[in-house]
């Protein structure tokens, strides 16, 4: 069962069903007549604002998005800069209660532009978002503000559209890395894509462990050489390369109890690790039995993944048949629940949420 209720201010007026207008506020008595009207000032700010890229990204539905902050980031300096501040407010509000526990709410926020001179520009704005907890109309402002900014200062995901000029330039970047790196500005607060990169981390073993276990005598020699490489980080093609060499030494090995794809040889296991084949539910509970540590780790891990991934895909068919509008909305729903995003949460967490969602689906249908 779902309830409505409408909550307008006092100037509001019912939730509009079509695109709102825009108006216009002349500077008040007094106003200095050289300061500069709206109109000008967000002309500037749009000179100086720079591009918001999809830095974000949905890793469950693979798509990227741009985030309010990184919009606020962005533009908060230039508005600064011209004197040109944004006021908002709530002239409608409705929600809904849909099943027991999730809030939907819509609401038509009103913004008023001040330039220097003190005139302003008017415009109305939609915003709609749900959430399980108290979020719902906070993420609702949210995401009318953010569609704002987008639309009155026309903001560009990256460098191509904001100077023409440039294209006549010589690049010094390779093409690709110049297309998709933007200008950096002189504002006070970087945007995003305007961060350094984190220094590069050494990666590989500090020795060649496979010299030292072609010359080693037998296979308990190579197993301390793989353990070695193993703890200083060697990637896992150099293990497998590693325990093929300790295969061919006298001494114990581990025992071979399975056949197929999985583990016919150690560096065949370790390609699977690495994603390069595809494998059966009886391999993998072969290779999580066969006896080679490196694989059996690698088996149970997989395992694990695929539970998660279950229960991840699990969650999100129930979130859309409970009526949350998008991906993003139900990791922001988990987030404020849990603490912590989809892809990172537990197998049981998930499982909690996509029960507590499959009852709301059944309520809101009663």
């Amino acid at each position: 069962m779902t309830t409505a209720t409408d909550t307008p201010t006092a100037e509001a007026a019912p939730l509009p069903v079509g695109p709102a207008g825009t108006t216009y506020e002349p500077a008040p008595d007094g106003a200095p007549a050289d300061a500069p009207r709206v109109f000008t000032t967000l002309a500037a700010v749009m000179g100086d604002a720079m591009p918001v890229a999809k830095n974000q990204r949905n890793q469950q539905q693979n798509y990227k998005f741009r985030g309010i902050d990184d919009v606020m980031s962005a533009m908060a300096g230039p508005l600064r800069k011209h004197g040109v501040f944004i006021l908002p407010s709530i002239v409608a509000h409705r929600q809904e209660r849909r099943g027991e526990k999730m809030t939907h709410t819509v609401i038509r926020m009103r913004y008023r532009i001040y330039g220097p001179a003190g005139d302003c520009l008017i415009a109305d704005v939609p915003g709609e978002a749900s959430d399980y907890a108290d979020k719902a109309t906070n993420k609702a402002q949210s995401a009318a503000l953010k569609y704002l900014l987008f639309t009155l200062f026309m903001l560009p995901v990256d460098g191509r559209s904001i100077d023409d000029g440039d294209r006549h330039h010589p690049e010094n970047e390779a093409p690709q890395q110049a297309e998709q790196q933007p200008r950096r500005s002189r504002r006070a607060e970087p945007g995003p894509w305007e961060q350094d990169p984190p220094p590069q981390q050494p990666t590989g073993p500090s020795r060649d462990y496979i010299a030292e276990a072609r010359a080693a005598d037998n296979v308990s020699a190579v197993r301390a050489l793989h353990k070695q490489a193993k703890d200083e980080g060697a990637p896992a093609d150099y293990l497998a390369a590693l325990a093929e060499i300790g295969a061919s030494k006298p001494g114990p090995k581990p025992r071979q109890t399975q056949r197929g794809a999985v583990a016919d040889t150690p560096r065949r296991a370790m390609e699977w690790t690495q994603g390069h084949q595809q494998i059966s539910e009886g391999d993998l509970a072969a290779a999580a039995s066969s006896g080679h540590p490196d694989v059996e780790h690698a088996a149970h891990a997989e395992a694990d993944r695929q539970e998660h991934a279950a229960a991840l895909g699990e969650m999100y068919d129930a979130a859309r048949d409970a009526g949350l509008a998008s991906p993003e909305e139900t990791d922001e729903a988990f987030t404020a629940r849990f603490q912590c995003q989809p892809a990172a949460a537990t197998v049981a967490q998930l499982h909690e949420m996509r029960d507590d969602l499959l009852d709301a689906t059944k309520g809101g249908a009663a």
